[in-house]
């Protein structure tokens, strides 16, 4: 999106107003009805659930080099074809019913038996990454090194293994179990956003494999990227001074903003100019100068309260210099709410489960009123979400990533167990 500062009009006394709001009231800890937990202990008992798991166990070795195999195809965001390829063949091989969508997400459905909820497990298939990169594995021991191992390589293969594990064990399930690849989560979420909104009411409960293990997340972090943009004509140095200059708008519009309160008690809020840009040579005004703008919040009125804010400065900024300027939304993922506004949330059988297998299991279940993952996709549409974690592992992003193998098979058996309990395990064939 485009807007110049002539087409813009701001209400800087509602702005104002939004950022000075009242601090939301204190709430008394969250009652969580008891059967909000559908997990027992005893259900990894049941002979299917036991063998399904043991198989875990026994092929464990295969998930990892199916792991490393998956990393070492290049897959930067809006690039993931090849890898996508790779996940319906194994999906197919499963016999789920395949297919990929316009935007690339690979979707693999396991049919239930029927009278049960739909859910659906998500792990993103796209990397940070630009093509080129080298994303060779480097076993080390128990740790694997390499870009992209950790975020979220190591989902994709946790993804693959529960299919097959479930498969191994002839489990049946009420409820259909839908597996995707999913595609640019890294830009925006782009990929789970656009399945959701092409198949709106089919997902019951959705749970995206991103992130360490230790963590439940059950809300969303919102975040606008934004660039901002100041024009004038250009100039030799030696006719500089005077004139229109982008890049004094441009450094007193950011001093400006960096300079913005952020109130207590509603969330909270983080934003960062992480890019500049402007001009190709030393001895000239340019002609256009530019910022990036990353803007975080859990909370959605606050959220847009600091956009506008921002917005508003940097009008002021360019009217102050006689410059034009223009901004380009580059993406909007909106905000979930916060732990209050989320409390409903907080007691959804989902959430409870997940919180009950994880600690079982004794893997971390820290519960989270945010994240930053294709779970948002989910919560800001009224879709119970969390997003668990996949493995331990660090510097995602990097090129020192890395990611604990052993830890990858426990997290692995948390989300059978998370399919098996929330799409309700089906009474298993009495033999004759």
């Amino acid at each position: 999106m485009l807007r110049s500062h002539r087409t813009v009009a701001l209400s800087l006394a509602l702005v104002g107003l939004s950022l000075t709001a009242t601090a939301l009231p204190a709430q008394a800890p969250v009652q969580v009805p008891p059967e909000a937990n559908r997990f027992s202990a005893e259900v990894m008992d049941i002979s299917s659930v036991a063998r399904a798991l043991h198989w875990l166990e026994e092929h464990f070795e295969d998930q990892v080099e199916e792991w490393i195999h998956i990393n070492e195809i290049p897959a930067p965001s809006r690039m993931e074809e090849e890898r996508g390829r790779y996940v319906a063949e194994r999906m197919e091989a499963e016999g789920l019913e395949v297919s990929v969508d316009a935007m690339g997400n690979v979707v693999g459905i396991r049919r239930g038996v029927g009278d049960g909820p739909t859910l659906v497990f998500a792990s993103h298939m796209d990397t940070v990454f630009p093509m080129g990169t080298d994303v060779t594995v480097h076993r080390d021991g128990d740790v694997l090194r390499a870009p992209g191992i950790w975020d979220n390589s190591a989902a994709v293969a946790n993804m693959l293994a529960v299919v097959r594990a479930l498969n191994s064990a002839g489990i049946q399930t009420r409820g259909d179990l839908i597996f995707i690849g999913t595609v640019q989560e890294e830009i925006g979420l782009k990929g789970m956003a656009h399945w959701l909104d092409e198949n709106e009411g089919v997902a019951d409960m959705l749970v995206a494999i991103d992130g360490g293990l230790g963590a439940i997340s059950y809300g969303a972090l919102g975040i606008y990227w934004t660039i901002y943009r100041f024009h004038a004509e250009g100039a030799h140095t030696n006719r500089s001074p005077g004139r229109p200059h982008p890049v004094r708008a441009l450094a007193d519009a950011v001093r400006s903003i960096y300079e913005i309160q952020i109130p207590e008690g509603q969330g909270g809020a983080v934003y960062n100019v992480g890019m500049l840009g402007g001009g190709s040579i030393f001895n000239a005004i340019p002609e256009e100068a530019s910022f990036s703008m990353d803007l975080r919040s859990v909370n959605p009125i606050l959220l847009d309260s600091l956009d506008a804010e921002i917005e508003s400065r940097v009008a002021r900024a360019a009217e102050a210099h006689g410059v034009e300027w223009s901004m380009e939304v580059d993406s909007r993922s909106e905000a979930g709410g916060t732990e209050e506004q989320l409390a409903d949330r907080r007691i959804h059988p989902l959430v409870v489960t997940a919180e009950s297998i994880y600690g079982h299991l004794e893997l971390g279940n820290e519960l989270r009123p945010s994240g930053s993952t294709d779970a948002n996709a989910g919560v800001v549409r009224g879709i119970p979400s969390i997003a668990v974690g996949r493995s331990l592992g660090g510097e995602n992003h990097t090129l020192s990533e890395w990611a604990d193998i052993p830890s990858a098979l426990p997290a692995t058996q948390a989300v059978l167990l998370l399919a098996v309990t929330l799409a309700e395990l089906a009474p298993e064939p009495i033999s004759q």
